[in-house]
């Protein structure tokens, strides 16, 4: 009875490493996905989409237009068209990587700044233009548009700002 009691615990422990190591590995595996991207060497815009600066994700696309500087907000017009699975555009979609890796959400309360929430569209209509803002740390290149449509975690991608 002995044996069989420690073949049992035996079995249990194993099987306990085995789900500490699955969770383990999952956790490092989101947590990964949440970290910026170097702004030095960001990844280019997705699906051949023009005119730049762009990025089409999976039928998704967003396009950046009027980009301006001042001392530490960015201003930028976007637009989106909708072909894909995804369900909405919203601010939280939205970040901006600046030269010191500092991250940025949109910001409502500079001049000029469109105040949007999240917009459900798809069957390739467009949405836009709107001004989107972001107060940054520097203004000084590269600067980085950080996009996460809702498809889960397979589809941020990286928009280089010049």
């Amino acid at each position: 009875m002995d044996g069989r009691r420690l073949l049992a615990y035996g079995g249990l422990g194993a099987a306990l490493l085995i789900v500490l190591t699955v969770a383990v590995l999952a956790y490092q595996s989101l947590a990964s996905e949440s970290r910026p991207a170097p702004a030095s060497s960001p990844a280019p815009a997705a699906g051949g989409c023009t005119p730049a600066p762009c990025a089409n994700v999976q039928g998704y696309t967003l396009w950046v237009s009027n980009l301006r500087l001042t001392s530490n907000v960015v201003t930028m017009q976007i637009t989106f068209k909708n072909s894909s699975d995804s369900t909405h555009a919203a601010p939280e979609d939205l970040e901006l990587i600046d030269s010191r890796r500092q991250v940025s959400r949109p910001v409502f309360n500079a001049p000029g700044c469109t105040p949007w929430s999240r917009h459900e569209f798809g069957n390739g209509a467009t949405y836009g233009p709107l001004t989107v803002c972001f107060e940054v740390s520097t203004t000084a290149p590269p600067l980085v548009l950080r996009w996460s449509p809702d498809f889960g975690f397979c589809c941020r991608t990286d928009i280089k700002l010049s």
